[in-house]
């Protein structure tokens, strides 16, 4: 665990995490949190309804508010954690992430710093031996031209478990969207955000650590390959949500993955999406058309 320096705390970031019945992993995650110099205050959600967390939380060194919502609210915990946050930057993490020392100083001195900057993504290191996630090359290589206002490398992405978000640009993007859920809501996110003319950038000079289980969690899978047809739906050109789902389909012929599933929550949702519906403007279109490019299938 980092050691606190003799810096002091560093009031323009609040830290959320949402946890589930991952007790043991959430407080390592706290231990870290009280560790950094930034010292940032914690907002935990709880989506599982642990009764013994009150308690165990009541002591720790990180002072950490606790959200109690009376169901699992999935990725929307966030929204609750980042409503009632009194800082203007909210870092995410979850019961198995945190951040580097400095890094969240770092990223508060780039918000600070460019106000049209409304989520940095950060480079993210798995595992104790402190692997490079493959997102990070992705982002890292993205299309997308260098905007002069904004520091990094301009995306339409991002791990929810490792990026800040000014406050303010999130609310007025509506947050997470509550047809996704969880699994895949990051891009939804970041396209709701640009629409809105705020910036969404990779910055590696700040880092993040994920250091999940081996077995993870199951069953997600079929929640992605939903929530990845769920956002052509509700933001993009209809034939793209058009082909996407004709792919789920073939794929779930044979339940490839989960499709069979995938595919049925997406029918169930499909009436919602088409009623929330809306487009994205014509210069953000244009930038998703580009990352498109880059991945098989996804060609317009």
């Amino acid at each position: 665990m980092p050691s606190p320096t003799n810096q002091p705390p560093d009031d323009r970031v609040t830290v959320a995490v949402i946890t589930r019945d991952r007790p043991a992993s959430l407080l390592r995650t706290l231990d870290a949190l009280s560790g950094l110099p930034e010292r940032p205050p914690v907002i935990v959600v709880d989506n599982g309804g642990d009764d013994s967390l009150p308690g165990t939380l009541t002591d720790h060194p990180s002072a950490a508010r606790l959200l109690r919502p009376r169901e699992n609210t999935g990725a929307l915990g966030r929204n609750l954690a980042v409503h009632m946050a009194l800082t203007p930057y909210v870092a995410f993490s979850d019961d198995d992430s945190g951040w580097s020392p400095g890094a969240l100083r770092r990223a508060a001195d780039l918000l600070d710093a460019h106000p049209r900057l409304g989520v940095l993504a950060a480079r993210t290191l798995v595992g104790p031996e402190g692997a490079e996630d493959p997102l990070n090359t992705i982002l890292a290589s993205s299309p997308l031209p260098p905007e002069p206002d904004l520091p990094g490398r301009p995306v339409l992405g991002f791990l929810g478990c490792a990026c800040v978000v000014r406050r303010e640009a999130f609310l007025a993007a509506g947050g997470f969207h509550p047809l996704l859920f969880f699994g895949a809501e990051e891009t939804l996110l970041a396209y709701d955000v640009a629409a809105r003319g705020w910036g969404v950038v990779y910055e590696p000079s700040m880092t993040a650590w994920h250091d999940p289980e081996p077995t993870g969690r199951t069953g997600r899978d079929p929640l992605i390959r939903r929530n990845e047809v769920l956002t052509l739906w509700l933001r993009r050109p209809l034939r793209l949500a058009l082909k996407a789902s004709a792919r789920l389909a073939t794929a779930a012929v044979a339940d490839r993955s989960g499709a069979r599933r995938a595919l049925y929550e997406l029918l169930v949702r499909l009436p919602a999406a088409l009623v929330q519906r809306r487009r994205l403007p014509e210069r953000v279109e244009h930038a998703a058309g580009l990352l498109d490019r880059r991945t098989p299938g996804d060609e317009a």
